[in-house]
C-alpha cells in the first residue's frame, strides 16, 4: 500500500493554518508524533478525546479528524484492553524519525558546505506533478531560484530524494551538488531565493506567543511552586504544534548568510527551553491519561 496520502498529511501540516481554522487536526498529529511512538503504538480513542478536549477541541470534531486520518492511511484502528484505539501506521516510522531530527535537533549548514540544486521540467499536461514537486521542496525548506530550479543545503538531499522516490517523479527531476562562489553574492541571493522576511515574521509570532509562557514556568520553578502536569500538557502540545512546521520552512542556512540579529536563533532557544521544562511533565500527564482514559 502506498504512503502517498499519509506522508502528504504530514507535509501539508507544515503549512501555516489560519487562526480561524480548527486546530484539533494538527493537535492529533502532534499527539501521535509525541506519544504514539514508535509507530504502531495504540492510543485509546477515549484518551485522545479527553486530552484534546482539554485544549478546547470538540469531541465530534476530534472523532471526525481521526476518521479522516484513518482513510488517508495515517492511522490504523486497533483493539486494546482499554477498548477502541488508534495507532500511527507502522510504515510511517522512518518518516517520523526524520521529522524528529528536523524538529528537535535541527542542523545549520556551514559556509563552506555544498548546496543541492534541484532542476525539474514537467509538461503542462502533467502540471499536478509540477505542483507536487514545488510544494514538497518548499515545505522541506528549499529556496526558489527560478520556476524549475530550487536550491537548498546539500544535507537535504536524502529527504528530497525519498520524497521524489515516494511520488515516482524521477523522470522529471535532476539533482546537482555545487558550491557557493562568493559570500557577498550569496548573501544577496538568499534573500531572493528564500522569503526570509516572512519566516522572520513566523519566528517573531512564536516568540511573542511563547516568551511569556517560558517566563511563567521559570518563575514558578524559581518560587518552588508546584504546577500541575495537566497545565504542562496544556502549554506543551500547542507549543510543539505551533513550532514543528517552522524547522521545515527554515533550511538552516549558514549564519554568515542570514540577516543580522536573526530572530530564528532566539526562537529556537525559546523552543528548546520550553521543551526541556515541559516535556517530562506533559508526558507524565499523558501516560496517566492513557492508563485511565
Amino acid at each position: 500500500m502506498s504512503n502517498f496520502s499519509a506522508i502528504n498529511e504530514f507535509i501539508a501540516a507544515r503549512e501555516y493554518w489560519p487562526g480561524d481554522q480548527a486546530a484539533h487536526h494538527h493537535y492529533i498529529l502532534t499527539l501521535f508524533g509525541l506519544y504514539g511512538r514508535p509507530a504502531g503504538k495504540p492510543i485509546p480513542v477515549s484518551a485522545i478525546v479527553r486530552l484534546l478536549a482539554e485544549l478546547g477541541s470538540e469531541p465530534s470534531s476530534i472523532r471526525s479528524s481521526i476518521s479522516r486520518l484513518k482513510k488517508r492511511g495515517v492511522l490504523t484502528s486497533k483493539r486494546s484492553k482499554t477498548g477502541s484505539s488508534y495507532a500511527l501506521a507502522e510504515s510511517l516510522e522512518p518518516h517520523m524519525q526524520a521529522g524528529d531530527l528536523r524538529i528537535f535537533s535541527p542542523v545549520s549548514a556551514s559556509i563552506g558546505d555544498p548546496w543541492l540544486l534541484v532542476s525539474f521540467s514537467v509538461p503542462e499536461s502533467e502540471r499536478k506533478n509540477r505542483h507536487i514537486i514545488r510544494s514538497g521542496l518548499t515545505k522541506m525548506g528549499f529556496g526558489s531560484v527560478s520556476a524549475g530550479l530550487y536550491i537548498g543545503p546539500a544535507r537535504l538531499q536524502k529527504e528530497a530524494s525519498e520524497y521524489i522516490q515516494e511520488y515516482q517523479l524521477w523522470s522529471y527531476v535532476d539533482f546537482f551538488v555545487c558550491e557557493v562562489s562568493g559570500i557577498m553574492d550569496a548573501q544577496q541571493k538568499v534573500s531572493q531565493w528564500w522569503d526570509l522576511r516572512s519566516l522572520a515574521t513566523e519566528y517573531a509570532n512564536f516568540v511573542e506567543l511563547y516568551e511569556p509562557v517560558l517566563k511563567k514556568w521559570q518563575r514558578h520553578f524559581l518560587q518552588g511552586r508546584t504546577e500541575t502536569v495537566q497545565s504542562a500538557f496544556a502549554d506543551y502540545v500547542p507549543m510543539v504544534t505551533q513550532w514543528r512546521r517552522l524547522p521545515f520552512l527554515d533550511p538552516g542556512l549558514p549564519a554568515e548568510l542570514l540577516p543580522e540579529n536573526w530572530i530564528g536563533i532566539k526562537a529556537s532557544k525559546l523552543f528548546n527551553d520550553l521543551h526541556r521544562l515541559l516535556k517530562p511533565l506533559s508526558e507524565q500527564y499523558v501516560l496517566m491519561t492513557f492508563e485511565n482514559p
